[in-house]
């Protein structure tokens, strides 16, 4: 790996893959769809190029020269099947195609847990995809059609199936922010959950080695939405949880997402995103060892959460006055 395009660098995941990067002696291209938004990797070494996935003519530069391709970029939102769909598939058909133009050796896509449909036992390597929620079922599409293209074109590919990936700058802690969340369902489902920063370090690492295939990650302690909230409180008292009974906010999120017909971004708390709640997603432990040959740095959320607080200005630093901590 010598030369690296990453898609969807301004985004969360993305920022955090290209620091790791940076810190393995890379500075990647990083495709950019709007140039203001780049502004956001002002820290980060590296060569910005703009392009949009539903645009292909604008990806053929993106990929001139390059050997890799770490592929995050994509509308990462719970609404219908029909909206994210352009981006996840379509955008990743383009990218394709212009990967295998230049000559690209190694596709690594950011893939989802939600490809699983929940259970009671954790998912593992073995366990079949089957999505239940129109994002799911987009991820999972794009997955295999890259895979098949990829061995088409002969390149290597590997998708890394993320669980609910979480750290500073990610959207649960930015509503976290405000001081309080709703949470739609009783909580006691188990998650799989992951640290930004080992979600980089794996996809970096799958870039790297010679794994091929599609995999779930995460961290060595699967938990329930209850625990995650309450380490989150440890360290942040002043966030309030306002619990809402799933059918309640089901009903509530089908209402809104009818209402958003006539908007022209999709709202965070959809129908989609209720059900994503209220999955039962446990992950077997050691993934990221068996798989990778790493270890996590954060081996579950009881070390991860404080660090992301920690990580974030807004919560570490008030005016004397008013910290009643």
């Amino acid at each position: 790996m010598r030369r690296v395009l990453l898609t969807g660098a301004t985004g969360f995941i993305g920022y955090e893959v290209a620091r790791v990067l940076n810190e393995r002696g890379l500075e990647p291209r990083m495709l950019v769809r709007r140039p203001l938004r780049g502004l956001v990797l002002r820290g980060v070494a590296g060569e910005t190029v703009t392009g949009d996935l539903l645009d292909p003519a604008s990806l053929r530069a993106a990929v001139a020269g390059v050997d890799t391709v770490i592929h995050l970029a994509a509308v990462a939102s719970f609404v219908a099947y029909r909206i994210v769909r352009p981006s996840i598939v379509e955008g990743s058909r383009h990218l394709l195609d212009a990967a295998a133009a230049a000559g690209v050796k190694t596709l690594v896509y950011g893939g989802s847990l939600l490809v699983y449909p929940g259970g009671e036992r954790p998912v593992d390597f073995a366990t079949p995809a089957a999505p239940v929620l129109g994002y799911g079922r987009a991820k999972l599409e794009a997955e295999r059609l890259l895979a098949r293209g990829a061995a088409a074109a002969g390149m290597r590919f590997v998708s890394l199936r993320l669980p609910h990936t979480y750290g500073a700058r990610s959207l649960f802690f930015e509503e976290a922010r405000r001081g309080w969340m709703l949470f739609p369902g009783r909580g006691d489902n188990l998650y799989g959950h992951l640290h930004v920063r080992d979600a980089a370090r794996a996809l970096v690492a799958a870039a790297e080695g010679g794994l091929e295939g599609a995999f779930v990650v995460a961290d060595e302690a699967s938990c329930s939405w209850n625990r995650f909230f309450e380490i989150v409180q440890a360290s942040y008292p002043r966030l309030r949880v306002i619990r809402v009974p799933r059918r309640a906010a089901l009903a509530a999120a089908l209402l809104l997402d009818g209402l958003r017909l006539f908007r022209s971004r999709p709202g965070l708390y959809s129908a989609g995103a209720v059900r994503a709640w209220n999955l039962n997603l446990p992950v077997v432990p050691g993934t990221l060892s068996r798989l990778l040959g790493i270890e996590p740095l954060y081996p579950s959320v009881r070390e991860g959460i404080p660090a992301a607080v920690a990580e974030s200005v807004a919560y570490c630093w008030l005016p004397s006055m008013k910290d009643n901590c």
